[in-house]
């Protein structure tokens, strides 16, 4: 069975096995960084094949790794890491079985689908945090909290809370009337609690694309 999106993917409980695509990656590279741009490879499950000096000032490294591993923000480290001065290239290899999960983020509690991914299960705690802290930063304030959740099937491995945004419904209440302002902040706290279970939480069209560059 094919799977085009996370939303596709099976039952694990009827699943033997999961395969994901593989690439031949090429870096063209000076030889000052080719410590780091091993690592980077590396920490993105890649595995050197091949190491070819074509002149004395460049390199070619030849990496086997999973193609997902080169969606999350791997071309903007790979510049980073080598000042611009690296060329990337790469070419569709086979099919091979890793250890892949669903990763879900909710919204007070409802998915959202277009921020789902499968990962590898390895990774899923790291890249759930930091998708979290993202969308904390990219996500407007509401009239409710809003409790964002990266989880798998129904565990839970990350959380942010962005709190609501505060109105002072005393600010006309003069003197000491303290009664009233008890009614008001009270009125107030219901208001939100039901605000939060029917409002819905408005994603930017940034925060999609911006969710992806993890290390930005």
């Amino acid at each position: 069975m094919t799977i085009h999106t996370p939303n596709d993917l099976l039952d694990p409980t009827m699943i033997q096995k999961v395969e994901e695509p593989y690439i031949r990656a090429q870096v063209i590279t000076k030889p000052d960084y080719i410590g780091s741009i091993m690592t980077l490879c590396m920490e993105k499950r890649g595995n050197l094949t091949r190491q070819t000096y074509l002149t004395p000032e460049r390199v070619e490294l030849t990496f086997e790794m999973p193609l997902a591993e080169i969606v999350f923000d791997f071309y903007d480290r790979l510049k980073s890491i080598s000042r611009g001065y690296a060329s990337f290239d790469y070419s569709p290899l086979d099919y091979r079985a890793s250890d892949l999960v669903k990763l879900d983020i909710r919204l007070n509690g409802e998915p959202v689908d277009a921020l789902s991914s499968l990962v590898h299960r390895t990774k899923a705690d790291y890249i759930g945090r930091k998708i979290c802290g993202k969308l904390k930063e990219l996500l407007p304030k509401q009239q409710f909290v809003i409790a964002i959740q990266a989880s798998i099937g129904a565990k839970i491995i990350a959380r942010e809370t962005i709190s609501a945004l505060r109105k002072d419904v005393t600010a006309k209440c003069y003197g000491g009337d303290i009664s009233r302002k008890r009614k008001l902040l009270e009125k107030q706290k219901k208001g939100k609690k039901k605000m939060r279970q029917i409002g819905n939480v408005e994603v930017p069209q940034k925060a999609f694309l911006q969710v992806l560059k993890l290390d930005s």
